[in-house]
């Protein structure tokens, strides 16, 4: 039996690398006649290897089947000491990593590919998309990566995979994008690029390259029976990466829309009832009181159908599409009550801060 290895669990943690601190790239490569060799020794710099003492091993971001599983062989509070990639994404020292290599720690130093070692500071971190940004403080400018578009990407293109594997410092690893918008039930927000190029322990936190040199997404998880790649590996996009480390930025935390609804999926035979071909649309639980879906005048049993031009077609499309509204904007909603059709105006709210 298969297990997912996301957030603390035992998954990809790590990555240091090359050398010559060099800009990303902006034309692309030729890859299959010449290899990746180009592309590696331009953006492999701008990779670092993380290190993590002082933490304690956390579950509250696992699935329950491996948190269970996870308590029973593991102390939930002992001290551990972590590893982890990430990559710089600015002169400055900025580094994106994952939540899961951070969380807990009391102490966080980088290596960079030349084996410079620095002191961490923590900007941010956001559980949701187990996405972390640290800063470095160094006396020169240092290599850079730059986000490309990962919306762009398609099921089948090349990708390449920066990390310590298993403390195997400079690791590449090549493949294909497998899958995209992968909800593998880590979080509310799961939107993961699934990924052949090999990920293991270590790598969590280090960038899934184009071959461009754009960073299209954030190595954090994979799905193994033994802990070892097979093939089966889940990126956070990029597009997602680069609004989250923009909040972080900012003053630390992530600010996210919230309705006030308790949802759950429409049934087989509640679609038929209604005439669709196949579900969809989120069927409202349970609304809180004096939440912005009570003042709109949602009920329970309402399906909403459309958020906001946003065609809500699984549970996910509509938490993601309620936060990435702003606090105070208003949005409108296609509800279904009762087998008519309506329309409902709603002024977000602030999703309270989760906890790490």
């Amino acid at each position: 039996m298969t297990s997912l290895l996301t957030k603390s669990a035992p998954i990809a943690l790590a990555a240091a690398l090359a050398i010559s601190p060099i800009l990303a790239p902006t034309a692309a490569f030729a890859v299959p006649a010449g290899g990746y060799a180009d592309l590696v020794e331009t953006v492999a710099p701008a990779v670092v290897f993380i290190e993590v003492t002082g933490a304690v091993q956390a579950t509250s971001g696992m699935p329950e089947t491996l948190r269970r599983r996870f308590e029973r062989n593991s102390p939930q509070e002992s001290p551990r000491a972590g590893l982890g990639s990430g990559f710089i994404i600015s002169s400055d020292g900025q580094i994106v990593t994952n939540h899961h290599v951070i969380s807990g720690a009391k102490n966080v130093e980088v290596t960079l590919s030349d084996g410079t070692k620095y002191d961490a500071e923590v900007i941010g971190s956001d559980a949701a998309t187990d996405i972390a940004l640290l800063s470095i403080k160094a006396d020169v400018d240092l290599p850079f990566v730059s986000f490309g578009t990962s919306e762009q990407m398609r099921v089948g293109d090349e990708v390449v995979a920066v990390g310590n594997p298993f403390g195997l410092s400079s690791s590449v690893t090549s493949g294909i994008i497998s899958a995209k918008a992968r909800d593998i039930n880590a979080g509310p927000y799961d939107d993961f690029i699934q990924t052949d190029a090999a990920i293991n322990r270590g790598n969590s936190g280090g960038p899934l390259f184009n071959n461009s040199g754009d960073v299209i997404g954030v190595n954090t998880a994979i799905i193994s029976p033994a802990g070892g790649s097979v093939g089966i590996g889940f990126a956070v996009p990029s597009d997602v990466v680069r609004e989250v480390v923009a909040d972080l930025s900012d003053d630390g935390t992530v600010t996210r829309g919230w309705l006030g609804v308790s949802i759950r999926p429409m049934s087989d035979e509640v679609a038929e009832v209604l005439g669709f071909e196949s579900t969809k649309g989120a069927v409202i639980e349970a609304v809180s009181k004096d939440s912005p879906a009570a003042t709109a005048g949602l009920e329970k049993g309402d399906i909403i159908l459309d958020f906001d031009g946003t065609q809500i077609s699984a549970l996910r499309d509509l938490t993601r599409a309620v936060a990435a509204k702003n606090p105070e904007e208003k949005a409108s909603m296609t509800v279904l009550r009762r087998g008519k059709e309506m329309t409902l105006d709603v002024t977000i709210g602030t999703l309270a801060p989760q906890e790490t």
